[in-house]
């Protein structure tokens, strides 16, 4: 390679008039040319180099004329040949290029490359100066940055819309500078069209911010925890060896007797914390914790960020100083308005493949992501420590509600089990099995259905026992005392997380505006400017988010009679469809009308809810958009509950009317009640509701977690991620780039899936939460059910958060929010819907009234009959008489129906009976019990079991009482230091001053003796 075909370039470039003006984060800074610019300028050449102090005079080489003739196949070729694999000594992109400095954050942005070159250095950056200015002026480039070589022709100009990013980012990247961050950035990836810009805070930068945000950090101070002693210390020992196989083998894991005692973070203070290994003292989730509170605080207020094509440059002088003052952008805006794609901390490295190194996620994937160790504790600690106090929470919670439903799925089994047992001594459902009654039923159906002997729904009456029996009170009354105590446990549970995770002083503050809510005040006092001049404590109130409101409300009401209708809908299928199958001649099929109606039905219900469960939360979002809520924690809060409320009611309705309505408004024979004047409404078995109930629930609950919960889970995020790596892939070819090399971290971590909150997961355990409490009263085995599917839920979301998604920024949290009311709230509401599915669907309370009222033997024989009614076919309406009345061979005069009525002999024939009013009497009277006294026992069992447990307690008031002791001490040594040295101090002096003995006496002293 000859010399004279190679031009040398310096890397340095002249200073950058908008560089020397950026100054602290709120925009402040000194004039151009200043000391203040000159400093910052200095910075960027000496601080964030990425070279060595003395190869900083390095040249790159300008290889245009060398690619024009050829020579040079494609840019990996060069750099191939410069170093034996560079990326090796960053640890493929988990450090800066010198391969010391760990990248904490990564920035990444779209940019368009013009297509006539294809150089190594990145476009040099341009300022928002005059055109006269930019022309004689260049921008400090970062590091990754460099000149733009000339290609022997001008570029294509870029558009507005990019140059306008682009300028955003170049002064939010100057922000960060002047903030103390590390930038380093890098355009020259395996993945076309996409810049990373990679973020590393220095230790000073750390302990700034640990101080500002209060972080505790252990001290060097180590003490003894409070160890269980005599008889509890010898079960802890027998249950430790027991679970021991059962334990993760995760250090953080193991019980510790020991204990650092911990202080919030300060500077003035650092002697109290251990401080030996500065790189490790503040892990990466905290690492990257602070850089985001940065990065959400750091704004660029420059007033060419347009609203319009332009609109910055034809604005008067005021208006751009408005925007100055109230066009703040942080990350969230910026990444709002595409500025920059994306925002993430890096994962600690790969979680599988050969020569790996070790670190905190392989090792998650290995003893808490993976099917294998279904059967183990979670790594909770390791959890926390990897993504944060708030995901560890979640992950704690289900933990708890899983292990909690182990005893409720234990009873449930055995009361399933006891309805098995005692099948064939139910003496009401051996009645209806008895061919020998010869009990004639009425039809159906009008027209088409024919009468039907009681004894064919043998096997339903049957079934029904199952989930129909006296066991059932029990259980319900088991499941609410059990809500009870999962809550009271959980808050212990809690209590000693936020010890252990040192958040028992953290309070939450209010967090940053988000980026609509700042863009809605902008608009607001840019709109008032024009009437007021005082505009400075501009706010969204109640009247601007009215329109908002009323969108809610309505939106919400159409969402919940859309639901509705859906059910109506089915209804009327069900309708119709068991006429239409009465019609066939198979008598097989005419058996089954039943069975295969409510089948079909339940179906259609779990698609439609499936469906709607997407739409209803993509709505539930907007809604919340709509609003312009101001943080994100109330932006989430006002989600949640919309969601929840949506969902909720499209899960819950098809099994309401199941348990409440059907059955209860079908008039009787010669009078039925019909929708819309053709469809007259269904009948509830002659074994009752609950066993339809019990179908309903069970398929709805059982569908919904095998296809919502885990087949979605799975298929979605690998659809995701494989379209995503067919579009790089062809995005690649056409860019013509050979991907030799191994991704580096941070691109890597961009092909996964981004982080979309908490909310889905807790959404989908709320609601089988709601499946386990609010209709266990007949369905037994549903704790069973969602026990097995949280088996798998827990792997299946710790291998999503560890393989399929970017990891999140870690963010502190001492509870789990307002899911925690939304879980009280439906304990409650369980204890009321389980005495009214008792009461009202099951046919418990009618057994005892019959039991104790009527039977004239003291027992159950006679409650069928007891509970039918007699219909003369004479009274029929014209047009409604069975087509067939000779169906079962013999000609039918009287006909029975299930109903509390007066016989057709009677003088009110047809009329309401006492019965009804007796049966009707005792079941609101058991509604009032039952709730009233189960509220008061939750309610016993949360005040006996209190929040705060007493070790933990003591452990809080141990370390308050250490740290006072510990600083009393140092105060202590500060003051034996003082007098030495005060004592010491006039010694010293003598020799210099030649004072005799009594020159050390004081002034006061001095003075009276020489008076």
């Amino acid at each position: 390679m000859l010399e004279g075909d190679i031009s040398l370039e310096g890397l340095s470039s002249k200073e950058d008039p908008e560089a020397q003006a950026v100054g602290a984060v709120d925009g402040e800074g000194a004039p151009p040319g200043g000391p203040g610019a000159q400093a910052a300028a200095m910075r960027v050449n000496e601080k964030y180099s990425t070279l060595p102090a003395e190869d900083r005079s390095v040249h790159i080489i300008n290889i245009c004329a060398i690619e024009d003739i050829g020579y040079l196949p494609s840019e990996g070729t060069l750099l191939n040949s410069l170093s034996v694999d560079p990326d090796a000594k960053c640890k493929y992109g988990l450090y800066f290029r010198d391969g010391k400095r760990k990248v904490d954050y990564v920035l990444v942005y779209h940019h368009k490359r013009p297509s006539g070159s294809r150089t190594l250095a990145r476009r040099v950056q341009h300022n928002d100066a005059s055109p006269a200015t930019r022309s004689g002026r260049q921008d400090q480039p970062l590091p990754g940055k460099g000149s733009l070589v000339s290609t022997g022709g001008s570029d294509p100009p870029l558009d507005f819309h990019e140059d306008d990013k682009r300028f955003r980012r170049e002064e939010y990247e100057g922000n960060l500078l002047e903030a103390g961050l590390e930038l380093e950035c890098d355009e020259d990836t395996k993945i076309h069209g996409v810049g990373f810009v990679k973020i590393h805070a220095p230790w000073n930068v750390l302990c700034r911010e640990a101080e500002f945000l209060k972080l505790k950090m252990p001290t060097k101070k180590l003490y003894h925890m409070n160890e269980t002693r005599g008889l509890l210390k010898k079960i802890n020992s027998v249950l430790q060896k027991i679970t021991d196989p059962i334990q993760p083998k995760v250090a953080e894991h193991r019980p510790q007797t020991m204990k650092r005692l911990s202080y919030p973070f300060s500077r003035e203070k650092q002697h109290l914390f251990d401080l030996s290994d500065k790189d490790s003292f503040f892990d990466s989730k905290t690492r990257s914790s602070i850089v985001y509170e940065i990065l959400k605080r750091t704004t660029c207020t420059k007033a060419k960020y347009s609203m319009g094509q332009g609109e910055g440059r034809k604005k008067d002088s005021a208006l751009l100083s408005k925007r100055r003052k109230c066009g703040k952008y942080g990350i969230t805006s910026l990444l709002a308005n595409g500025v920059y794609s994306a925002a993430y901390p890096l994962h600690d490295g790969d979680y599988e493949g050969e020569n790996v190194e070790f670190n905190d996620r392989k090792l998650l994937y290995e003893e808490w992501a993976s099917y294998g160790v279904f059967y183990k504790y979670q790594p909770i600690d390791l959890v926390r420590k990897y993504f944060g106090e708030k995901i560890g929470l979640y992950f704690a919670w289900l933990g708890v509600y899983t292990q909690m439903l182990i005893p409720a799925s234990v009873v449930g089994v055995i009361v399933f089990l006891y309805g098995c047992v005692t099948v064939n001594e139910n003496i009401p459902s051996m009645e209806m099995c008895d061919q020998r009654q010869n009990i004639t039923m009425c039809p159906l159906c009008d027209k088409t259905c024919s009468y039907w002997k009681m004894s064919s729904a043998c096997a339903t009456a049957r079934a029904s026992h199952l989930f129909d029996n006296p066991a059932t009170v029990f259980f319900s009354v088991f499941m609410a005392l059990w809500a009870a105590t999962f809550m009271e446990h959980w808050k212990r549970k809690q209590m000693r997380l936020n010890y252990r995770w040192d958040l028992t002083g953290f309070e939450e503050e209010e967090d940053h505006p988000r980026a609509e809510y700042e863009a809605r005040v902008l608009e607001k006092s840019l709109r008032k400017e024009s009437r007021s001049k005082e505009t400075d404590k501009v706010k969204l109130t109640w009247r601007d988010r009215v329109p908002a409101y009323f969108t809610n409300l309505v939106s919400i009401v159409f969402m919940i009679a859309v639901t509705f209708a859906i059910v109506l809908g089915v209804i009327i299928y069900r309708i119709s469809t068991a006429a239409a199958l009465a019609m066939n001649s198979s008598p097989s099929v005419r058996s089954n009308i039943r069975v295969t109606v409510t089948a079909t039905a339940v179906i259609i219900n779990l698609v439609v809810i499936i469906l709607l469960d997407e739409v209803y939360g993509c709505i539930a979002r907007w809604l919340t958009k709509i609003e312009v809520p101001k943080t994100e924690k109330s932006f989430e809060e006002r989600l949640i509950f919309k969601a929840f409320l949506l969902k909720f009611v499209n899960s819950y309705t098809p099994i309401f009317y199941v348990a409440f309505f059907k059955g209860r408004f079908v008039g009787r024979p010669g009078d039925y009640v019909y929708i819309f004047r053709s469809f007259r409404m269904e009948e509830c078995a002659p074994g009752g509701c609950l066993m339809e109930l019990c179908v309903q629930l069970s398929i709805i609950m059982l569908g919904k977690q095998l296809i919502q919960n885990n087949l979605f889970e799975i298929g979605i995020p690998k659809m995701k991620k494989f379209i995503r790596y067919l579009r790089m892939k062809r995005q690649s070819a056409s860019a013509h780039d050979v991907q030799v090399k191994r991704l580096q971290r941070y691109e890597a971590d961009f092909t996964l899936e981004p982080f979309a909150g908490l909310t889905p997961e807790y959404m989908e355990m709320i609601i089988q939460f709601g499946f386990v409490t609010l209709f266990v009263a007949s369905f037994p085995l549903a704790p069973l059910f969602a026990l097995l599917n949280n088996i798998i839920e827990i792997r299946l979301d710790a291998k999503k958060f560890v393989t399929e998604l970017r990891r999140p920024v870690a963010i502190r949290a001492k509870d789990i929010g307002i899911w925690y009311n939304i879980l009280r709230g439906i304990g409650k509401l369980a204890v009321i819907i389980n005495a009214f599915v008792i009461s009202f669907t099951s046919d418990f309370i009618p057994r005892l009234v019959y039991l104790y009222m009527y039977s004239q033997t003291g027992t159950m024989h006679g409650f069928v009959n007891h509970t039918l009614s007699f219909f003369n076919v004479s009274d029929f309406q014209d047009g409604t008489a069975p087509n067939d009345p000779l169906d079962l061979g013999y000609e039918v005069h009287v006909c029975r129906y299930k109903d509390y009525r007066e016989p057709p002999w009677s003088d009110h024939k047809y009329d309401i009976s006492k019965d009804f009013w007796a049966v009707l009497a005792a079941r609101l009277a058991f509604v009032i019990v039952f709730q009233n006294l189960v509220m008061f026992m939750s309610d016993f069992v949360d005040w006996v079991i209190p929040d705060i447990p007493k070790d933990i307690s003591l452990q809080i008031h141990k370390e308050k009482v250490l740290m006072v002791e510990l600083f009393m001490r140092e105060e202590q040594g500060k003051q034996q230091l003082l007098d030495t040295w005060m004592d010491k101090g006039p010694q010293k002096d003598e020799p210099c001053n030649h004072h005799g003995p009594k020159a050390s006496l004081s002034g006061s002293d001095y003075h009276a003796g020489a008076l």
